[in-house]
């Protein structure tokens, strides 16, 4: 049968009339697998980098800059953090291009204001740290929910069966984003959160002169990225070490073999 049409049956009640094929079966098996991932992976993106901007604005306000709070951008609802370009766009279009293996974006950046902190060494060094903290959070509590899934699915009698496997997809796509957000923030290349934490371990010059390539935005981040992958892949490390350690606790309570996001 061909897709998307319905063939009728003397007696069925089944309209003959042939009907147009819904826009995702007209795609080859192998598309439809990536656009299902990125149906599940993006939503997770989305909800782990609003997570670590609102926790670099709420961790401000605890420490006396209340910047984000007056801005409205501590919030869950994801239209105050999205950059069309950063948060979409980006993403998307490498994610496509690399056929699922490679992805990168960012919300837009909570604005901060430090010398409002109480203490201005200790609040930056909170701040700075929170967005990272709260991402290895979520990849814990995504990895319980895994867990309690699994077992609620066992203790129903294995009913919903696919669903279950596709949202145990989905929280692995979020626990593997989440460790990989946390590790890449914490790379000491402005203006990436590791370059803050760094800038108060050196002596007060050289963190000036250091804290001084902050004007250059992304562009040295995009050109470590694409001319040094290797070195980024070894500064990536702890990321797939953490996200093994959590697939071996998780894994057990899968209800099919979906959990695998690195195989279709």
């Amino acid at each position: 049968m061909a897709p998307g049409v319905a063939r009728g049956r003397e007696g069925s009640g089944f309209d003959p009339t042939p009907r147009p094929a819904l826009p995702y079966a007209l795609f080859p098996p192998e598309e439809r697998a990536l656009l299902s991932d990125l149906l599940l992976a993006l939503p997770m993106l989305l909800f782990a980098l609003v997570a670590h901007e609102v926790a670099h604005g709420w961790a401000a306000l605890r420490q006396g800059d209340d910047t984000a709070y007056k801005l409205g951008r501590l919030t869950f609802n994801p239209l105050p953090h999205i950059d069309p370009v950063m948060t979409l766009l980006v993403p998307v279009a490498l994610w496509v291009l690399s056929s699922g293996q490679f992805t990168f974006g960012g919300a837009r950046p909570v604005p901060i204001t430090p010398r409002n902190f109480r203490n201005y060494r200790r609040g930056d060094l909170i701040v700075s740290s929170a967005g990272v903290i709260t991402n290895f959070v979520i990849a814990l509590a995504l990895t319980a929910l895994f867990v309690g899934i699994g077992v609620a699915h066992d203790l129903l009698g294995g009913a919903g069966t696919s669903t279950v496997d596709a949202a145990q997809r989905m929280l692995v796509w979020g626990i593997f984003l989440n460790l990989i957000l946390g590790v890449f923030n914490l790379i000491p290349i402005p203006p990436l959160d590791g370059s803050r934490l760094l800038y108060h371990a050196l002596p007060p010059a050289l963190g000036a002169q250091y804290r001084a390539l902050d004007r250059f935005g992304f562009l040295i981040l995009f050109a470590f990225m694409f001319l040094l992958r290797p070195v980024l892949g070894w500064l990536m490390q702890p990321a797939w070490w953490g996200f093994n350690q959590l697939l071996n606790l998780a894994v057990p309570f899968a209800v099919g073999d979906g959990w695998n996001i690195f195989q279709s």
